[in-house]
């Protein structure tokens, strides 16, 4: 019963969360998976918030930046290990 307040709670005060662990199968249009290195470099995408997806490459080096700001991607911020958060809305 606590569990379930507190998941209310928290929902309540993030409203942009999505649900854990939720995977992301064809969330990323064809021009930004080529800005990330194509789609073989990526080890996983997942929706974390409804403004920014959070994706692990295989190769960081094959990242190009600009070409996400082309693609529509309007904030980009690199991690180590690979991992990127793409924000995709404001």
């Amino acid at each position: 019963m606590f569990e379930k307040l507190q998941r209310a709670f928290w929902k309540a005060l993030t409203p942009d969360l999505i649900a854990e662990n939720v995977a992301a199968p064809g969330l990323l249009s064809p021009e930004v998976l080529s800005a990330l290195g194509g789609a073989d470099n990526l080890k996983s995408q997942q929706r974390v918030a409804l403004t920014r997806v959070r994706v692990q490459l295989l190769d960081a080096g094959r990242l190009d930046e600009q070409a996400l700001k082309v693609a529509g991607v309007p904030g980009v911020m690199v991690l180590s290990g690979g991992v990127v958060h793409l924000l995709t809305g404001l």
